[in-house]
């Protein structure tokens, strides 16, 4: 799994002019919590865009006074005004608590009903999964060769080992989709040649 590495500094002002004061040196105040304590820190904006401007999921390894932590993105808040990136926190991976992340989907293989005319619909790209940081990855495959016209794959559908899926289980996460044309070739057909 790809890993980006951040060197930060802790914290030791609080309150909005110190808060002010760091953001004007183009730096992100951030926090990093979930470990034995919460360590509130400040990085360069710049170290934080592999992390932040990416569909993939990635470990963040913050480097604070000589100690390294891993972590993963829990949340960003963005000025309103600027678009900057103005906070950032980060959840710590700790080896025997689980946590709770969003993993890309990959959807993969050629689909049934794509080969015949139709057109894939993808209505999801992450999935909000629990699990141990040992089997945090990329992403996750699910496989669509056999999806044909018509058809749904739903979260239930998703089988991953290690993985408590939080979505709702019914929610669809790709279609295959009659296209116009197919829906002209069929109303175009005489009556005794549907298949």
């Amino acid at each position: 799994m790809n890993t980006i590495t951040i060197e930060g500094q802790l914290r030791t002002g609080f309150g909005k002019s110190a808060t002010r004061q760091i953001r004007s040196q183009d730096m992100v105040p951030g926090v990093i919590y979930g470990g034995a304590q919460e360590i509130s820190f400040y990085a360069p904006a710049a170290a934080f865009k592999k992390l932040v401007y990416t569909p993939n999921f990635q470990i963040a390894e913050v480097k604070i006074d000589g100690k390294m932590y891993r972590t993963i993105m829990k949340d960003l808040q963005f000025d309103k005004v600027s678009d900057k990136l103005i906070h950032i926190d980060l959840l710590e991976l700790v080896e025997d608590k689980k946590v709770v992340a969003d993993i890309p989907v990959h959807f993969t293989g050629a689909s049934k009903g794509v080969k015949d005319g139709g057109k894939l619909v993808t209505k999801m790209k992450t999935l909000k999964v629990k699990t141990f940081p040992k089997h945090l990855k990329e992403k996750i495959d699910v496989p669509i060769d056999n999806l044909g016209l018509n058809e749904n794959i739903r979260v239930e559908d998703v089988k991953e080992d290690h993985y408590e899926i939080l979505n709702s289980p019914r929610i669809p996460m790709a279609s295959v989709v009659m296209t116009r044309q197919l829906k002209q070739e069929e109303a175009a057909a005489p009556a005794g040649a549907k298949k």
